[in-house]
């Protein structure tokens, strides 16, 4: 199991690192009741990780005092109890100073203004902090993720390597909206374990080691149409163990496996495997723990695994290959033919893509993630500006996310063709340019996506002289890389 480096920690202010959120509470109350209004448990959504101006508005509403007026008085009443002293909370500053201590940079992000933001900070040392994000820094505060994206962008870190410390559902709903591990230690409202959270009592427990430990598990997935097993090669199998171990991929959807495929390559790595049919199969480092779709499926269709990468963190994994005819960029290209032929043409792979969806929704369980790799034998939506291929466009209605747009998000710099690295020219002899395409995909649903790119090996010959190639495929293959977080 590779887990994420520990770029940063964000911290909260109020409540997390020091016992204000207490004082915040007691200034909201004496305002309150200085307008007739007493408050209960049930207003601390409304109160407690909230900026002055959002309690203000909802104060003002409630009492018909001027939203003005009721601001410069939570103002006052938060300040005075401030500088009457700020108690850190029990484990926050041994902890600020181990992980000084381990060289990880840390940054105070809170939804206090500035200026209560300074008196703080002049009380823990304003050394301890790298970046401090005010709501006086930013437009949208929290719950929004832009507290916590804006200290990321301060750090230079990437917000899946940081671990983010809350004591409030508000906080918590801001860093995990920005794509980070959360540490919840709530100080008044009670917060749920949660995908991704971890919730702890105090401070006092936490280590950097137990901050790294929240991380989430890196999986790369990558999808590969064997070509018909890859008999077309010469040492075609070594070629291919080769490929899976120089890429590091955890995890392989395969396609045109000539039935044995999966479990020859699984065995030669010590892996585990799925095999389906005489063309499908999925070979795994991690244990599979479930097998979904039909184990006799045909040449094309689907099948599925889940995958356990670590306890509490697992993965359904499916592999699908669609009919390749009629093929819509021969239709498009060579044929002219205009986007409502084109979509109506794509009918049979439509219902086959209908199919594999059912099968993963009859499957799934809540807080598993999802990746469909995929041989489609059709374009991409997000690649032709002028043909809405319905296939892809049905995978994300469903909620499936095409990881390699996500992370090369323009067609036009980014081709990402898969379709393919033998063929320049078209089999037929006339001479014509091979279209070159994007039609092999790893599409995901509940994951955070690292990195995507293609993977060829070498230089491949063109067709038909291809017994040489270091590539053993007719496909480029696809390698995604995905932050995986714990399911608590």
């Amino acid at each position: 199991m590779t887990r994420l480096p520990l770029q940063a920690v964000l911290f909260d202010m109020d409540g997390t690192l020091v016992d204000t959120e207490r004082l915040w509470w007691e200034a909201v109350e004496r305002v309150a009741a200085g307008l007739g209004r007493t408050l209960d448990d049930d207003d601390q959504p409304e109160v407690l990780g909230r900026p002055v101006e959002h309690t203000a508005d909802w104060l003002a509403s409630l009492t018909g005092a001027p939203v003005a007026d009721v601001a410069v008085e939570l103002h006052r009443e938060f300040a005075d109890r401030v500088r009457d002293g700020v108690v850190p909370r029990p484990g926050a500053l041994a902890l600020l100073d181990a992980l000084a201590r381990d060289g990880v940079p840390t940054a105070l992000v809170t939804a206090s203004p500035r200026a209560v933001t300074d008196t703080v900070l002049q009380a823990l040392g304003a050394e301890r902090f790298a970046v401090s994000v005010t709501a006086d820094d930013i437009e949208h505060t929290k719950p929004a993720p832009d507290p916590y994206l804006a200290a990321c962008r301060a750090l230079g870190v990437d917000p899946a390597g940081c671990v983010a410390v809350e004591d409030t559902p508000t906080g918590v709903a801001s860093a995990e909206a920005a794509g980070c591990a959360v540490l919840a230690v709530p100080s008044l409202a009670p917060i749920d374990a949660a995908p991704g959270r971890t919730v702890l009592a105090s401070l006092e427990e936490v280590t950097p080691e137990r901050l790294r430990s929240l991380l989430s598990c890196e999986l790369r997935v990558m999808s590969w149409n064997l070509w018909l097993g890859g008999g077309m090669v010469d040492d075609h199998r070594a070629k291919q163990l080769k490929t899976v171990l120089e890429t590091g991929a955890d995890v392989v959807g395969l396609q045109e496996t000539a039935g044995t495929a999966a479990q020859e390559l699984a065995e030669a790595l010590g892996w585990y495997h799925h095999r389906a049919g005489e063309n499908l199969g999925v070979i795994s480092r991690y244990p599979i723990t479930g097998r979904f779709g039909d184990p006799e499926v045909g040449f094309y269709g689907a099948a599925g695994v889940r995958v356990s990468v670590a306890p509490g963190c697992e993965v359904d994994i499916w592999t699908a290959h669609l009919d390749y005819t009629p093929y819509g960029p021969y239709e498009s290209l060579f044929d002219g033919l205009p986007e409502a032929e084109l979509i109506a043409h794509d009918e049979v792979r439509l219902a086959q893509m209908r199919d594999t969806l059912r099968r993963i929704d009859e499957s799934a369980d809540d807080g598993v993630p999802v990746v469909l790799t995929g041989d489609f034998n059709c374009p991409s939506h997000l690649d032709w500006p002028d043909v809405a291929w319905p296939v892809t466009r049905a995978a994300e209605e469903a909620g499936l996310r095409d990881s390699y747009r996500a992370a090369h998000p323009d067609p036009v710099r980014d081709p990402g063709h898969t379709w393919s690295p033998i063929h320049s020219l078209h089999e037929d002899g006339s001479g014509r340019p091979e279209p070159q395409d994007r039609i092999d995909f790893v599409l995901h649903r509940g994951l955070t996506v690292l990195d995507s790119r293609t993977v060829v090996t070498g230089t491949p010959s063109a067709w038909p002289d291809v017994a040489g190639n270091d590539w053993p495929s007719d496909h480029a293959a696809v390698l995604t890389a995905f932050a995986v977080s714990r399911r608590l």
